[in-house]
């Protein structure tokens, strides 16, 4: 019998994050595109300078309806005929809110790329805000709230926050706002935050797909050209400032099977020359599966499905400051919640003592590194990455460089940054359970100061 000849590998390709280029519209918007052959759905993103710290007192929320009612309408189509529109390019349109601003996404068909840009500038320049849209915009996120406080991974992030920053700082509220702020939002309420902070001079536009054929500076002049707004001055960027006092924080939740974890502390941003390092030393801590967390948590004891460690960009400034959450998140069962958390800090006592290994760094590269072709694969991904880069003030080529610098971290380097980043008596602790079962074993292992609040 014969056989055909195995197929053999053939050499790797070098590979490298996009580079995009750079250009503006006459109207002051910053344009970012980048080609991306093969990629029949084009990516666009639209960063917009509305941070939630501009939010009016007691309005928490508004830059969240807003962003909902952008899909909502324009002063040429309805909600209904906007969808439909949409629709009818094979189009999906979405905005959220969040500390930095209001970013704005569109995925359509490179084919029907004109006509959907078409409608993203409509609504950028013209929104309805239509008064019956926005109180069913503003009666849905009233509806959410209850399930957001219901759940445990929710309730825990929201007490984070709460408990790190200042009484004061908006990073201390929850982001789409609560009931009492949602309540007082209407119409003009939306319209005049619009109205102040949303303009092409202040804002950027990402895209990225395959624009074989297509005269994107036209295009663009035809669309998001056509909306026009005033120039403003630099908005400052307060100071991130946080309390990270270890201390443990117990959310009762009476009769409860499961305890939600969630440790954290504020830490530098993407800007601080130690992030490479310190990504590399998050991921062999917690990063996958095979991370010491989970290998002594879930595959030893048995406590848990998973518990994960990360580093999330809050808000970064011009000049180069920011902060970041540093955390680590899970569940584990009712009655096993102080044998883990003593387990846990164990891991973390054991790193700062004995350091990382060469192959959990050299896994972690690999993994990290290895994987980037693929996690770019979709144009959607590096119009997000991309706008994120502009989101933090940082170059545009920043991701290609992360990744030369994450293979060119050492063992002790990333051994450094986890330790500063985590280290065990300067961690606020989250526990979303039943008080009455976990309060006095977790007292017990001498952590911080335990309180209790209800909620």
């Amino acid at each position: 019998m014969d056989f055909h000849p195995q197929p053999q590998a053939g050499a790797p390709k070098p590979w490298a994050f996009p580079a995009p280029q750079r250009g503006t519209l006459d109207n002051g918007l910053t344009v970012l595109h980048c080609h991306r052959p093969g990629q029949q759905v084009v990516a666009v993103e639209i960063n917009l300078d509305a941070p939630l710290d501009a939010e009016p007192k007691g309005l928490d929320g508004v830059s969240t309806i807003m962003a909902r009612a952008f899909n909502e309408g324009t002063d040429k189509h309805s909600a209904e005929e906007f969808a439909a529109e949409l629709e009818r390019c094979g189009a999906t349109m979405d905005a959220h809110a969040d500390h930095p601003g209001v970013r704005v996404s569109l995925e359509v068909p490179v084919s029907r790329l004109p006509k959907a840009l078409a409608l993203l500038a409509d609504a950028l320049r013209a929104p309805a805000f239509a008064d019956s849209e926005i109180e069913r915009l503003v009666r849905n996120r009233l509806d959410e709230i209850p399930h957001e406080s219901a759940n445990p991974a929710r309730r825990a992030a929201k007490e984070l926050s709460r408990q790190l920053f200042p009484a004061g700082a908006r990073m201390s509220r929850p982001r789409q706002g609560t009931e009492e702020t949602v309540t007082a939002i209407d119409a003009a309420a939306v319209r005049a935050f619009y109205e102040k902070h949303v303009r092409p001079a202040t804002a950027t536009a990402v895209v990225v797909g395959d624009l074989t054929g297509v005269d994107l500076a036209a295009l663009l002049a035809d669309t998001l050209g056509a909306w026009t707004g005033d120039t403003a001055e630099p908005r400052p960027v307060p100071p991130v400032t946080a309390d990270d006092t270890g201390r443990v924080v117990i959310v009762d939740r009476p009769g409860a099977v499961q305890t939600q974890l969630l440790i954290g502390r504020i830490g530098p941003d993407r800007h601080d020359r130690v992030w490479a390092a310190q990504i590399l030393g998050t991921y062999c801590l917690g990063g996958t599966l095979t991370s010491r967390l989970d290998r002594v948590l879930r595959e030893e004891k048995g406590y848990t499905y998973g518990v994960r460690s990360f580093a999330q960009v809050l808000r970064s400034a011009p000049d180069g400051t920011g902060a970041s959450m540093l955390a680590i998140s899970g569940s584990v069962d009712t009655p096993n919640t102080g044998p883990a958390l003593d387990d846990l800090w164990q891991v973390l006592r054991t790193l700062a003592a004995e350091g990382l290994t060469d192959a959990e760094r050299d896994t972690a590269v690999q993994n990290l590194v290895g994987v980037a072709p693929l996690k770019f694969e979709t144009a959607a991904a590096v119009a997000g990455t991309l706008a994120d880069q502009v989101e933090q003030h940082l170059p545009d080529d920043f991701q290609a460089q992360l990744y030369r610098q994450l293979a060119a971290t050492g063992t002790v380097e990333a051994t450094a940054a986890v330790v500063s980043a985590f280290p065990a008596d300067r961690l606020v602790t989250i526990l979303v359970g039943d008080a009455a079962a976990i309060e006095e074993p977790v007292k017990a292992l001498g952590i911080g100061e335990v309180t209790v609040v209800t909620g």
